[in-house]
C-alpha cells in the first residue's frame, strides 16, 4: 500500500475515535453531570430513566464508531 494511503486511513481511524471521545463526552459526560448537579433544573425537566436511556443510546454510538476505527485500521494489515 502507497504510504499516502497509509496516512490516509490513519487519518480516518482517528477521525472516527475522536468523534467517538465527542459522543462519549456530548452524550454521556454532559447529561449526567446536568442532572447529578440540576444545572438549570434539568432534574424537573427528564426523568432519570430518561437520561439513563439516552446515555445507552449515545454510549452504543460512541462503541460503534470506535470499533469502526479499529476495523478500519485492520484494513493495513492486509
Amino acid at each position: 500500500m502507497r504510504p499516502s494511503l497509509v496516512e490516509q486511513t490513519k487519518l480516518l481511524a482517528n477521525a472516527l475515535d475522536r468523534a467517538s471521545t465527542a459522543c462519549i463526552t456530548v452524550g454521556i459526560a454532559t447529561p449526567i453531570a446536568g442532572y447529578v448537579y440540576n444545572v438549570s433544573n434539568f432534574r424537573a425537566l427528564v426523568t432519570l430513566s430518561e437520561v439513563l436511556g439516552a446515555v445507552l443510546i449515545w454510549f452504543l454510538i460512541a462503541a460503534t464508531l470506535h470499533l469502526w476505527a479499529r476495523r478500519v485500521l485492520k484494513g493495513l494489515d492486509g
